[in-house]
Order: C-alpha cells, then sequence, then structure tokens
C-alpha cells in the first residue's frame, strides 16, 4: 500500500540532503574565507612592524642598510621563511633567509611575483610542505606618505592556529547542518497534514472518476441489450491477464479504463444497427465499424480517460492483420488491446447472451488456440489457455454485485493506492 509517511520522509530526506550540501557548502566556503582574512590578517600584522627607517629616495647608507638587515634576520628568526626589502626603483636591498625552512624556500621559487600596481597590500596563501604559508607583499611609506620601498615576507602559518581555525569550521557546519535537519523535523508534520488534506480530495476526485467511468461502460452495456456483468467480468478477465503478462503501473490502470470504455462508440451508433437481431448488411456494418472511432473522439476529450484509447481503438486489431480500423499486425497493435482482445472474445462465448447459449470454457479455449498468431497475440492467447479455467470458474458464477464489488477493490489497488504522481 501506498504511505504518505513513506513519501513524504523521503521527499524530506532528499531535501535536507540537499539543503544540507548547499547551506554546508556556502558556510565552508564563507568560513574558509574567514579562515584565509584571518591568515592574511596575521602576516600583515607581522609585516607591518618591520621599521621603514633607512629607506629614502635615494641609497640608504651603510649602517642604515645593516640595521635593516639586523631587522630581517630576527623576523626570520620567528615565523618568517624568507623577508626581502626593495627600494622605490623595486631594487632589493635586503633578503634574510631562515634556514630551517630551505624547503619552503624552494617552493616558493615556482611562484612568481609582480610588484603593486597599487599602493595597497596584497597577499598570496600557498600550501607548501604540509604547512600553510602567506606571502605578503606590501609598500612601505615613508611619513609624508610617498611609497619609499616594498616589504615582501613569507608568513609561517603556525599549525595550532590553522587547527584551531578548522575546529571553528567544523563546529559552523555542524550547527548549520542540524539547524536544517530541526527545521524539516518540524516541517513534517505541517507537511503530513497538508498531504493528507490533497491526498483526501485527490481520492474523492479519482473515486468520482471511476463511478463516473463505471456508469458510463454500464450504460453502454446496457443498450447494447447487455447488463453491466460483461464490462465487470472483461476487467476482471483483463486484470488477470495483464498481471500474468507483466502488464502493471500506469499501464494496467489503462488496460481496466480501456476495460471499461471498450465499446464507448457505441452510443453514437443508430438502435436500428445496434439492437438488429440479424446478420448486419455490408452498409450497416461499415457503420457498426465507426464505434471505434467514435469512442476514441469521446475519451480523447478527457485527459483523465485517454489511457483508454488504446483498448478503445485497437481491440477490433486483428494479429494477422485482417481486423479494424487500421489493419495493424502482430506487436504494431498495443499490448493492452492485444490482451483485451482475447477476453473479450472469451466473456462474449462463454456467456448466456438471448441470442445464444454459452459455449463450454474448453470451446472456447480451442478457439482462441486455434485464432492464436490470426486474431490473437500467441504468447498472450498461450498464456490465456493457462490461466481461463480457473478464472471463469471464479468469475462466471458472480452476480453483477459482486462482480461490481470485486472490480472497486481492484480498482482501489491500482488506481487509488498508487502515488498521484503515477495514476495516469
Amino acid at each position: 500500500m501506498f504511505s504518505i509517511h513513506r513519501v513524504i520522509l523521503t521527499r524530506l530526506l532528499a531535501a535536507w540532503l540537499l539543503a544540507s550540501v548547499a547551506i554546508g557548502a556556502g558556510v565552508y566556503y564563507i568560513e574558509t574565507e574567514k579562515i584565509d582574512d584571518h591568515v592574511v590578517a596575521l602576516a600583515a600584522a607581522q609585516a607591518s612592524e618591520f621599521p621603514v627607517e633607512g629607506l629614502n629616495h635615494g641609497h640608504p647608507k651603510a649602517e642604515q642598510l645593516a640595521r635593516l638587515q639586523e631587522r630581517a634576520t630576527e623576523f626570520v628568526r620567528n615565523n618568517f621563511v624568507v623577508i626581502e626589502l626593495y627600494d622605490h626603483r623595486k631594487e632589493k636591498l635586503v633578503e634574510a633567509v631562515n634556514p630551517r625552512h630551505g624547503a619552503i624556500e624552494e617552493g616558493l621559487k615556482q611562484y612568481a611575483h609582480a610588484f603593486p600596481a597599487d599602493e595597497h597590500s596584497h597577499y598570496v596563501k600557498y600550501a607548501i610542505d604540509e604547512q600553510t604559508v602567506v606571502q605578503v607583499l606590501t609598500p612601505l611609506k615613508t611619513e609624508a606618505g610617498e611609497i619609499a620601498g616594498y616589504f615582501e615576507g613569507v608568513f609561517i602559518v603556525d599549525p595550532e592556529t590553522i587547527a584551531h581555525l578548522q575546529d571553528q569550521l567544523a563546529r559552523t557546519l555542524a550547527v548549520a547542518l542540524a539547524a536544517v535537519l530541526l527545521a524539516a523535523i518540524v516541517f513534517y508534520p505541517v507537511i503530513l497534514g497538508l498531504n493528507r488534506h490533497v491526498i483526501r480530495a485527490s481520492r474523492d476526485i479519482l473515486k468520482g472518476n471511476l463511478e463516473m467511468a463505471t456508469a458510463l461502460g454500464e450504460a453502454i452495456a446496457k443498450r447494447d441489450s447487455d447488463t453491466g456483468e460483461h464490462n465487470f467480468r472483461v476487467a476482471l478477465y483483463a486484470i488477470a491477464l495483464g498481471e500474468a503478462v507483466g502488464i502493471h503501473g500506469a499501464a494496467m490502470r489503462h488496460l481496466l479504463l480501456g476495460a471499461f470504455l471498450h465499446d464507448v462508440g457505441k452510443i453514437g451508433i443508430s438502435d436500428s444497427i445496434l439492437l438488429k437481431p440479424g446478420k448486419l448488411t455490408e452498409e450497416e456494418f461499415a457503420v457498426m465499424r465507426t464505434h471505434v472511432a467514435l469512442g476514441v473522439d469521446i475519451v480523447g476529450k478527457s485527459e483523465w480517460l485517454h489511457g483508454a484509447r488504446d483498448v478503445i481503438a485497437y481491440h477490433h486489431e486483428k494479429f494477422d492483420g485482417s481486423g479494424y480500423l487500421n489493419g495493424l499486425t502482430g506487436e504494431d497493435i498495443p499490448l493492452n488491446a492485444r490482451a483485451f482482445a482475447i477476453v473479450d472474445v472469451f466473456d462474449a462465448l462463454t456467456a448466456q447472451r438471448p441470442y445464444k447459449a454459452p459455449w463450454p470454457v474448453e470451446a472456447a479455449l480451442d478457439l482462441i488456440g486455434q485464432e492464436a498468431g490470426k486474431h490473437f497475440d500467441p504468447r498472450l492467447a498461450a498464456r490465456f489457455r493457462e490461466i481461463a479455467p480457473a478464472l471463469h470458474a471464479d468469475i462466471s458464477q458472480a452476480g453483477e454485485a459482486e462482480l461490481a464489488e470485486r472490480l472497486r477493490a481492484q480498482a482501489i489497488r491500482y488506481f487509488l493506492s498508487a502515488p498521484a504522481s503515477n495514476r495516469r
């Protein structure tokens, strides 16, 4: 049976996963950017402490260069790998390298840099030798605001800082995903209530449609000097054969509708032809054949009834191409029509009619066997001959009320128990 809980939970889970991925990716991006900003800020703060004394628009004196070299060497003893100092003409004045980080210095050689085209600092983060490093390139200004030179330093972010920032990222992600999950849990009963209301309304509409199709089929059967029993029986036979040959889902629902409405076009045939007790003339039979096209036109005006079209349009086709209206052959005839053609003939042969006695089941099945490959699909005919005796014993003795109840149960099974999106 169709479970609204399973459907809603499945869809909520899918929505939670999608939302988690989307929100998680957003949070991860934002928090990663924050980590980058924090790391760069650490490097920038260190770089801002480097003095600019001794830099001017000329050449620094030897003692000034010595002091700058001394400060650069002090810097690289801590978190800097390398420091380079350039004058305003971008000529290197000072370079200091931390000998403990030779692998990082070697790895940096693959990354070329350009001097800033503006007066702002620029930072680039790299992962080298399993370390997070930031290359800082910043103009150094005099008290008058003029560029006196350029500072370039490669700063190592200590592992403890990176671990702390990553822990913050993990906690933020966990909180975001938990919030999404909590929202899904809170909305579940709301969505369940709304869906139950919609499903109740949908089932009421569907029941009305089924009752309308049943009433229409019965009306046509009774106008054809028959009772509704024929429609009920052929529908039950069709369901059994459909299940035996692998028809299921929407195709089975279409077969059931087609069985109800297979002769709906007879509503447009005059009583003088439809109720004629004797054999029809060629002209009268030509008119009778038009009930197929009339039936197709009738159901074509309803989207819900359109599924019955294959049975209505093609159940008078024959496997060898000698049927009507289109003279289709073999598997060009839709499967539902090929299946229904067998059960329709079988019920016509085995049922009591005012103009004939019922045939024995064995005789009817012998005829179906003889017509396999001619009138009927051989595979379907063979399968029906296997299941027909037990079916006939069960169905033929039931009265109209019992048949109607059995068919109602089958309709509920195939229509009302199916998800709404799959009922067409």
